[in-house]
């Protein structure tokens, strides 16, 4: 069982940066991928940035060129660097983790979940 702890949400004002940070048990998954993920109130879950066992950084599109994933393998720990956020960007964030590849940005079959941190923007 792998366990996922997220933090460093919080509040920002419109155009800010935060820096989400997930740490994970040791795993040693030969593919994988681990992810963000963001659900506001009302909206479906989706796929915000992941990185997979080969280095592959997908985005959404509403968020390239604003947000940065990296991962630190020695300390198997995932980050989100966020800049430049949006009111819209409101939202509890979630790191993720599953044990193959493809897909990364899909939520849907990702095995384990971490407690999510909230994150605010404000006008």
């Amino acid at each position: 069982q792998v366990q996922l702890v997220e933090s460093g949400g919080g509040s920002v004002q419109a155009g800010g940066s935060l820096r989400l940070s997930c740490a994970a048990s040791r795993y040693t998954y030969s593919r994988y991928c681990m992810g963000w993920f963001r659900q506001a109130p009302g909206k479906a879950r989706e796929g915000v940035a992941a990185i997979d066992s080969d280095g592959v950084t997908p985005y959404v599109g509403s968020v390239k060129g604003r947000f940065t994933i990296s991962k630190d393998n020695a300390k198997n720990t995932l980050f989100l660097q966020m800049n430049s956020l949006k009111p819209e960007e409101t939202a509890m964030y979630y790191c993720a983790l599953k044990p193959r590849g493809g897909l990364c940005l899909d939520p849907r079959k990702y095995n384990y979940w971490g407690q999510g941190t909230q994150v605010t923007v404000s006008s």
